[in-house]
This record gives structure tokens, C-alpha cells and sequence, in this order.
């Protein structure tokens, strides 16, 4: 991997800056911190030009990775950290062949390439922690064997730092270098249980990103979507689906289509019980025969198109009423579907609410303590009320799973269809008769 691959103007503006700064290499000498030799060899590149650093990487680059980062290890001046990053930068920038040189060096000392790096990252200024993370990016997305998890982790804490971080350039950087190591199959593994991490790039999704942002981070959720765990739960932990509709359908770019139409496609074909309901709730279907009609550039939206069309609309064709209102109740996204004033439909389905040890019940109890959303709330209140209705023992069971208190609570909210929709519930909560006593 091309260290230019992790890009960012403020790494280049600073990278120039420091290229001119004078460093008190002779002073480390005579400190005892680097000895003769060293200094002859530091004193050769240091800043000199373009061509004739060349030269002697070509001729002696072992040498001169070894040193790098033997200086790193051993000298603690942030403006020197800054200078030697730049340095190693620079020797690896358009030259892949030379990433070899500085993971050899682990041959002549176990601490090397890496703990020098992952150390810099617990550093206060900002160039140093960014530089040594874009190097670390480039040397860990090239090894063949997978990778350790005393490499990964500081790595990945750090990460999950930067892209929670309000700094947009922190941001950048961390979500390009994602795109780097998440085709290693050790990296999602360990990157899905970092919950600052996963929570970051679905935060940035969420404050309308621009296009570029939006593609990059969208690429980042369909490389994880490739691990059977992270399709199972996403959606379930991060309500992910609807969100990636809303950017697919605002999206004016193609590949950024293209993202979240594969990021479906793996949710679907990896765990499809766990995401065609909430893609059915979500109204996936319709944009999906919307994309189909459309022109494309590249054929493999045409063909993720189609699959998921297929997918979706056989299993809506085999969707009973109740089977409707249950992938409703399973997304968390309530709305004012027909289902849900329909008397029928609760007089035949109510005490399917019981199945399971309640556990649809539990989930709309669960929505009317958790959900901010006018609408979800006044729905499940409003559900509540006809399942109590309809369920002779409905007020027992719902006052013994604290239901009760909270629909009690809700009718002083301050959404007045909230409030309504509490108020008709408790007043069938406390008419309704103690039936089963």
C-alpha cells in the first residue's frame, strides 16, 4: 500500500514545514543519545534534496530504516519525533518495495517497526500522533501474516479517537486509513467490538457528511459487513438501514449508490432474518425498483439492484398481516400503518404479543422507554392500549413488565398525539376488568 493512499493537507503543509527545520543532531551526539555513526549517516539526509536522499536509500535503505527508527525509540523531542516521521515518510512515499525495510527490522530488535509508533500515538501533538498512525497504516496493511493484537489494539484505540474527535483533519485521516486495514479479516474482528469506533462512523453518517466523506465511510461499513457477526447486529445495535436509505436516496454521486447498495447486499445474503424486516419497514423495496429503472455506469449496482429486489419482494409476497406488523415491531420503527387501527387485526392478533415469554410485548415496553420519537411513542402507546383490549389478562401483564408506569408517565409529554394516545391507554388500563383474578 502507497503511503499517499492517507492524504491530507494539513500532514503535507506541516510535512513541508518541517523538511526546513534545523534538528541539534550533534547535541544528541555529544548527549551519548546517537553515536558517531549515526550522526555521519542522519547528517546525509537531513535536509537535502529529493534526488539525493534517493540515491542513498537506493544504495543503503536498510541502513537508513533501521536508523529511523532506532532514533524514534530512543529520542523524546517532539519537533525530532516530528522530523524522523517525515523522514520515513518521504523514504516510503512511491516506493512499496521499500515497506520490506523497515518491517525487516524486526529481525535485529522484536520492538521494531512497531512499538515505537504505537507509543507516538499517546503523544499530546497532533502531527506526531497523525504521522505515526498514517506509517503505521501503510506497514500493517502490508503484512502477510496476520497481525497481533498488541499491534492492533493501541492502533485501534487511536482510531476510534480520531474518528470520534471534532477535528475534521483527525477525522480524515483515521476513516482513510480504516479503508486500508478493514480487508484484513483480524482488523474487522477486532475494529466491530470497539463501540467508540463503530459509533464514530455512524455519528459521521448522521451529520450529513459531504459526498467524498459519505463514500468513504459507507466503504468502511461494507468491508465490516463481510463478517457474519457484524451483519447479524449492526442494524440492530446502530439502526443502520434507514440511515444508509436516506444518504442512498440524497446521493448525487454513483459510487456512493454503489457503497450502500453492496453494504445491502452482504446484510442481506449474509443475515437475512436479522435485515429483510427492517429493509421492508424501512420502504427498501420501492427505492430498490426506483434504482432499477435508473441508467448506471457500473454494472455491479445493476446486478446488487436486481438481487435485492428479488430478495425483498419474495420475502414481502409471503408476508402475512402479522408478519408485517411483527418486522415493524422488530425494526423499532413504528408509523401509522393500517395494521395498527385495524380492530380485526388485533382481536385475531393480540395475544400473539405473549409468544416467545412475551417477548413482543417486551419490545414495545422497550420502545416507550427508550424511543425520543413522537411518533414511535404514540404508536406504541397507542398499541398497548389495544392490546390490553383485547387480552383479558392484558392489564395484569403489563403492569407486571412496567409497562403501566411508563404509558402513566407519557400522558404529560409534551407531544400532544403522545399524550393522547397515553391517555386512551390508561383509561383502558384502569376500566379494563381484573378479568383473570
Amino acid at each position: 500500500m502507497s503511503i499517499s493512499l492517507v492524504s491530507n493537507a494539513y500532514l503535507d503543509e506541516n510535512s513541508a514545514k518541517i523538511r526546513a527545520k534545523a534538528v541539534p543532531w550533534e547535541g544528541y551526539q555529544r548527549a551519548g543519545l546517537i553515536t558517531q555513526e549515526e550522526l555521519a549517516l542522519i547528517k546525509k539526509v537531513d535536509r537535502q534534496p529529493r534526488a539525493k536522499t534517493e540515491s542513498l536509500l537506493l544504495s543503503d535503505g536498510q541502513s537508513y530504516a533501521a536508523l529511523y527508527l532506532r532514533l524514534l525509540k530512543t529520542l523524546q523531542r517532539v519537533d525530532t519525533q516530528q522530523c524522523i516521521l517525515v523522514l520515513i515518510a518521504d523514504a516510503l512515499a512511491d516506493h512499496d518495495e521499500r515497506i520490506q525495510l523497515f518491517t525487516r527490522a524486526t529481525r535485529t530488535d522484536s520492538e521494531l517497526p512497531y512499538e515505537p509508533l504505537l507509543r507516538l500515538l499517546e503523544t499530546q501533538d497532533d502531527f506526531v500522533q497523525l504521522k505515526a498512525i498514517q506509517i503505521l497504516t501503510v506497514l500493517l496493511s502490508s503484512e502477510s501474516a496476520p497481525l497481533h493484537v498488541q499491534q492492533l489494539q493501541p492502533f485501534i484505540n487511536a482510531l476510534a479517537a480520531f474518528v470520534a474527535s471534532s477535528s475534521l483533519h483527525k477525522r480524515d485521516v483515521a476513516v482513510q486509513c480504516l479503508e486500508a486495514v478493514l480487508p484484513r479479516p483480524e482488523c474487522r474482528k477486532a475494529m466491530w467490538t470497539n463501540l467508540l469506533l463503530i459509533s464514530g462512523l455512524v455519528d459521521i453518517l448522521r451529520h450529513n457528511p459531504g459526498p467524498q466523506m459519505s463514500y468513504q465511510v459507507g466503504f468502511c461499513i461494507w468491508l465490516l459487513t463481510f463478517e457474519q457477526e457484524v451483519a447479524e447486529q449492526i442494524n440492530v445495535k446502530y439502526d443502520i438501514i434507514p440511515l444508509l436509505i436516506d444518504i442512498a436516496q440524497a446521493a448525487i454521486k454513483e459510487k456512493v449508490i454503489r457503497v450502500i447498495v453492496a453494504t445491502f447486499r452482504n446484510l442481506v445474503s449474509k443475515a437475512p432474518s436479522a435485515n429483510l424486516p427492517a429493509m421492508l419497514v424501512a420502504q427498501l423495496l420501492p427505492f430498490a425498483k426506483n434504482l432499477s429503472t435508473r441508467k448506471w455506469s457500473d454494472e455491479d449496482i445493476v446486478e446488487d439492484v436486481q438481487y435485492l429486489r428479488d430478495e425483498l419482494n419474495a420475502n414481502f409476497e409471503s408476508l402475512t398481516t402479522y408478519d408485517e406488523y411483527s418486522s415493524e415491531l422488530t425494526s423499532g420503527h413504528l408509523s401509522w400503518t393500517p395494521v395498527h387501527d385495524s380492530d380485526i387485526f388485533w382481536k385475531e392478533n393480540a395475544t400473539k404479543l405473549n409468544n416467545e415469554d412475551y417477548g413482543q410485548l417486551k419490545a414495545l415496553i422497550r420502545l416507550l422507554k427508550e424511543s425520543s420519537d413522537p411518533t414511535i411513542l404514540a404508536v406504541a402507546a397507542h398499541d398497548i392500549g389495544q392490546y390490553v383490549k383485547h387480552y383479558e389478562r392484558g392489564k395484569i401483564v403489563l403492569t407486571e413488565l412496567g409497562g403501566k408506569t411508563r404509558v402513566m408517565e407519557l400522558m404529560s409529554h409534551q407531544n400532544s398525539d403522545v399524550r393522547y394516545q397515553a391517555l386512551l391507554s390508561v383509561q383502558r388500563l384502569v376500566s379494563h376488568p381484573w378479568a383473570a383474578v
